[in-house]
């Protein structure tokens, strides 16, 4: 059809008078306290269809509304300014309340939906620093309450580490809070500061919503993540006649419009945007401050080509390189095996998440090569001290420099990065102990999470089994072909198990029942024989107190190891239960985060850890959980 039949048409097809979207529709108006709920956010209701997209979700309780899609569901949103498509958010799982905060983590609003409004001020604080204390000409200052931590007033450089001026001292773990308020040039008020909360931008919503209302419809978000947009028009919400002929005519401008587009843009090289395109937006992603994106020249420079001397490991996803930036930074780079990815343009979206998480006990990841690149690259922060399975039974394990008391806080840390990734929706998918790495000060950096994001879904199963390492591949997820956050709970009883024994996941020259360490572990456990699975350098048989702790974890990995998912505990429980282990806390005396944010499976900590009794066990034998899968280990 021509298009100035179209206009034509389109002229005798007046829209009808807009209906007002709060009658029209059973979503909104909602109020929760003194919070007015518009659209795009949306109320939690039983029995109810989503109103909205799943990152605009609030759950209401005494204490307010509550965004569902962050972490620990602790974010408090207390205004809502639709017409700056803002809005003003308190992050409940900062302890401000000790007078003296320590946060253990970046605020992180996961949704890509959502930024950080350029009218917060950061305050960046350091802690744990074992090293030599930052100098003050930085701007950093000592916590009053605390000699090893400090904290300045941030510069505004995309809350990364490598934008702090001075950059971070060796031995510090960083966290960075983005706030409203003005603290003084020391930030000595900064918990009145962080008391005020951040104010929070949202892009673009893609969905017709206000039309679908203004029409009389309902609209529907369906599908599994709950992002398909449909306008209910059943029965007779929706006005009809010359109000649907004008939906008509805009959905067939629509359609027309985007085959134009897709013609135009449809490249020789089978690409679906010009090479000036691709540039275009990757300018725009570095504008927008998330994901940095690196050239193939410049990465290959850092490694000097590519060099077999600079590479650090190689596995299912592809081969790392230790290389160093023109700014100087030492970074890892993680070159992807090319029928590991098909999908470029996801690739790059799913970066622009990965590089907003930022948590104290995760890899810190730069930015990846553009969807141009010869290869599609992940730069990585680079971290000295190998890895936890390099120092239990690899190249470091005659160091000894894993005491008991170390291995408790790589189990902590460990888990708390977990959460932290489980709370925004991410399975690792692959946890082991060759990617739980450690700085020189033994603190815990998470390497490789959210590979999953990353690889197409037809490329998460190999000649139909599961992918992972093999030992610790949850075997429901090799016989269901479903992975849940509990697998990643499975492969985190297999890391505690290491811990205490200092033995490898699989090893074939051990006896058959006991090839897999898992496999072991639950047979000792179960028939009280921790001592025959306990590395006897570790105190065990000499020391009341160290054997009490060990005996406790051992429990907590037992249940990790449960071959029902639904009877191991959350990675949130598992935090909770080894900070009660190493504190000798009574769990009765833990009080919750944030009244927004209950305790989850409360039975855990509840009640006193005993050995599970002889009927729980399960067996399993690694020949049927991790045979096909041995070629395509992560690295």
């Amino acid at each position: 059809m021509q298009p100035f039949l179209l206009l034509l048409l389109a002229s005798f097809l007046l829209p009808p008078a807009a209906a007002s979207a709060e009658e029209s529709s059973g979503c909104w108006p909602k109020a929760c306290g003194g919070l007015n709920i518009t659209y795009p956010f949306w109320l939690e209701e039983p029995g109810r269809p989503p109103c909205g997209p799943p990152s605009f979700q609030l759950k209401c309780n005494s204490s307010g509304a509550f965004l569902t899609k962050s972490v620990y569901q602790a974010y408090q949103v207390l205004s809502i300014f639709p017409n700056n498509n803002s809005f003003h958010v308190v992050d409940h799982n900062l302890p401000l309340a000790t007078g003296c905060p320590a946060p253990t983590m970046n605020i992180s609003l996961l949704s890509p939906a959502f930024v950080f409004s350029k009218t917060n001020k950061e305050l960046l604080f350091l802690g744990k620093c074992t090293g030599s204390p930052p100098a003050e000409s930085a701007g950093f200052h000592s916590l009053p309450c605390d000699n090893s931590s400090f904290v300045r007033l941030g510069d505004g450089r995309n809350f990364s580490s490598h934008g702090i001026q001075g950059g971070i001292p060796p031995g510090c773990l960083f966290t960075v809070v983005p706030f409203l308020g003005s603290p003084d040039g020391n930030g000595d008020d900064y918990i009145t500061s962080m008391k005020n909360g951040l104010l929070v931008e949202w892009k673009a919503v893609p969905d017709d919503c206000p039309n679908c209302m203004a029409s009389g419809g309902e609209c529907r978000y369906y599908g599994d993540t709950g992002t398909k947009f449909a306008c209910d028009c059943s029965g007779d919400k929706c006005v009809c006649g010359v109000g649907g002929g004008s939906l008509l005519v805009a959905c067939f401008f629509f359609v027309w419009h985007k085959r134009k587009r897709r013609k135009q843009a449809r490249a020789p090289n089978g690409f679906m945007r010009s090479e000036s395109s691709m540039q275009s937006y990757s300018k725009d992603l570095e504008l927008g401050g998330s994901p940095h994106i690196f050239t193939y020249e410049e990465l290959e420079e850092a490694t000097d080509g590519f060099s077999d001397s600079r590479e650090l490991g190689d596995g299912g996803f592809g081969t790392v390189y230790k290389g160093k930036l023109r700014d100087g930074r030492v970074v890892a780079v993680k070159r992807l095996y090319k029928n590991n990815y098909k999908r470029v343009e996801q690739f790059i979206n799913e970066v622009d998440i990965l590089s907003r998480l930022l948590h104290q006990n995760l890899v810190i990841l730069y930015g990846c090569t553009s969807r141009s690149s010869r290869d599609l690259m992940l730069v990585y922060e680079f971290i000295p001290n190998g890895t936890v399975a390099d120092h239990l039974h690899g190249s470091r394990a005659s160091e000894r420099g894993l005491t008991w008391p170390l291995r408790m806080n790589i189990a902590i840390e460990t888990a708390e990065a977990l959460a932290y990734l489980h709370a925004v929706e991410i399975i690792h998918r692959d946890v082991k102990t060759n990617n739980i790495l450690l700085d020189n000060s033994f603190h815990v950096k998470v390497a490789d999470f959210g590979l999953s994001r990353l690889c197409p879904p037809e490329v998460t199963h190999v000649s139909t089994v599961p992918q992972g390492t093999p030992g610790y591949v949850d075997p429901v997820y090799h016989q269901c072909y479903k992975l849940t956050e509990k697998s990643d709970v499975y492969s985190f009883g297999v890391v505690l198990v290491e811990l205490i024994s200092s033995k490898p996941a699989v090893d074939m020259s051990r006896s058959h029942s006991d090839i897999n360490l898992a496999n072991m572990a639950l047979n000792r456990i179960q028939n009280h024989e921790i001592d025959q699975l306990v590395d006897p350098e570790l105190g065990y048989e000499t020391d009341d107190e160290t054997k009490k702790l060990i005996d406790l974890v051992a429990e907590l990995a037992f249940q990790c190891l449960q071959l029902e998912r639904d009877s191991r505990p959350s990675m949130k429980e598992i935090v909770e239960a080894l900070n009660c282990i190493k504190n000798g806390d009574s769990p009765e005396n833990k009080t919750d985060r944030s009244s927004s944010s209950p305790k989850e499976g409360a039975h855990l900590l509840t009640n006193s850890i005993q050995y599970s009794p002889d009927t729980v066990i399960h067996r399993f034998h690694s020949q049927s959980t991790t045979h096909s899968v041995a070629s395509n280990a992560s690295g």
